[in-house]
């Protein structure tokens, strides 16, 4: 085969020739003659095979000179979901720098968060990834600051610091480069602007193929706390709030529920944030807690290859695996959920938080506290809940854990030291270690067949625990897909 054939056999030329949306975030495409990257669904002209080439991410097309794409913008894409599914040092990486530890603490720090040392971590990434965790962040900066001239009136010089760059004249070049623009110029032609609309800023998120919104929301209705989380609206046109605890301050998120006539492939949303610096760590978390960059196409192929599975994968296309904002406080929700229903588990935790949460500086709604942190909840008395002392003794435990640094919970955490670490603890038992692991750290290859809907759902499908191995890597999404199988109570002891 010539090296013209090899080119044009390239099944990613292919996804770009039929703009194929299915794998935006998963690599990109430049081309030469033009200076500009892309995401594979850009609508603009196919190039020429020749005049191609492919990046593993939006950082390294940067790095070879090229410009983003004003048609597809594909510095938006949604992220690609191998990170989810890796847990090795380049997928905690990317989960890391996407929460904006390299712009906080500097690569030593992402570094050490890693255990390698910073050489190692950028030896990796830059094999990976064709840039270093350096560059990486630098792209994420770049993406945040046109959002943030896009989507606020704040000035420019605020807009630089707020994004994570060390300078104005490290912001202008950067912006130059990337979008071949000035910050001026890009924001002279707001493409997302809402005029009008309230306070904060406003948002897209993109995900990837189908999403089954009515699942989620259901599924954070149902675990909403008082204080810190609201669902407002009924169903098909609600509105999910929570409160956030940030590296710089504080923030509220809302994102709504898109409706039947919805056609895009984002969500809305709209952060209020007291630092407009945690604006990409913000938009991280919420895409974590809502699993925006799963991938439903690889989901649905592999556990609709069982027949038994099929039906109820087709029922519900782009069913999502629900994370967390807030690691530490998903593991304590969850040791307050053993043994007891969703509904108690949510007013338990809405006591913990009337008695033990940090007031917002003013309230937004019925939003009024942050979640307890670990360390107040290690040294507090917890009478207020009115448990057994055994469940109490393992809620501080945990909180402890969490609050030495025993257990690590963060976006870059070892699933496997985690998980371990967790078992360890008195009181904490494989269901709690795997749910946590589930959300918590994001893992979609969990499955506890100690939950009594999941056993549930295994016996109307006539299917046992063993058969969940060809499942693999989608435990996770195969979990929800049994608990929203007709017939499954969704309000049942240890389904938290």
């Amino acid at each position: 085969m010539t090296d013209l054939a090899r080119q044009l056999d390239d099944p990613r030329y292919e996804a770009v020739s039929s703009r194929d949306a299915r794998f935006d975030g998963e690599f990109y495409f430049a081309v030469k003659t033009t200076g500009i990257y892309c995401r594979p669904s850009c609508p603009a002209l196919t190039p020429k095979r020749t005049n191609v080439r492919f990046y593993p991410s939006a950082a390294a097309a940067q790095g070879a000179g090229f410009r983003a794409c004003r048609r597809c913008r594909p510095d938006a894409a949604p992220g690609s979901a191998e990170w989810n599914v890796r847990a090795d040092l380049a997928g905690r990486a990317m989960r890391l720098i996407g929460d904006g530890v390299v712009d906080r603490e500097g690569v030593a720090g992402l570094a050490t968060r890693l255990g390698y040392s910073a050489r190692q971590v950028h030896r990796r990434l830059t094999e990976e990834l064709g840039a270093g965790p350096v560059a990486l962040a630098r792209a994420q900066r770049a993406h945040t600051a046109r959002t943030l001239l896009q989507t606020t009136d704040l000035p420019v010089t605020g807009i630089a610091f707020a994004a994570g760059f060390a300078s104005v004249r490290q912001f202008n070049d950067t912006i130059r480069e990337v979008y071949a623009r000035t910050p001026s110029e890009l924001r002279a032609r707001p493409a997302h602007r809402r005029p009008g609309t309230p306070g904060g800023i406003p948002l897209r998120l993109a995900h990837r193929g189908p999403f089954a919104a009515p699942e989620i929301f259901d599924f954070l209705q149902r675990r909403a706390v008082d204080g810190v989380e609201e669902m407002l609206g009924t169903p098909g046109s609600r509105r999910y709030r929570r409160t956030l605890r940030l590296p710089y301050g504080t923030g509220v998120a809302e994102v709504h529920e898109p409706g039947r006539t919805h056609r895009g492939d984002w969500l809305d949303c709209r952060l209020h944030l007291t630092d407009p610096r945690d604006l990409s760590t913000a938009v991280q978390r919420v895409r974590r807690l809502f699993d925006l960059d799963a991938d439903p196409y690889a989901v649905a192929e592999r556990l609709g290859a069982d027949p038994r599975l099929r039906p109820l994968v087709e029922a519900r296309p782009g069913l999502r695996s629900p994370g967390t904002v807030d690691g530490d406080e998903l593991a304590v929700r969850a040791v307050l959920g053993q043994q007891v229903s969703v509904a108690a588990a949510a007013r338990l935790a809405g006591t913990l938080v009337a008695a033990y949460g940090k007031p917002l500086p003013a309230p937004d709604g019925t939003l009024t506290h942050l979640f307890p942190d670990p360390g107040t909840l290690a040294g507090a008395a917890l009478t207020e809940l009115g448990m057994p002392d055994s469940r109490r003794n393992a809620l501080r435990t945990v909180a402890a854990a969490l609050a030495d640094g025993r257990v690590r919970l963060d976006a870059g955490a070892d699933r496997e030291h985690a998980e371990h670490a967790l078992l360890a603890l008195r009181g904490i038992g494989p269901w709690t270690a795997g749910y946590i692991r589930m959300r918590a750290l994001g893992d979609p290859d969990v499955f506890l067949p100690g939950d009594a809907g999941v056993r549930h759902g295994l016996a109307a499908l006539g299917a046992g625990p063993g058969d969940a191995e060809s499942w693999r890597p989608w435990r996770s999404y195969a979990l929800h897909h049994l608990w929203n199988a007709p017939g499954h109570a969704p309000d049942t002891p240890k389904d938290i």
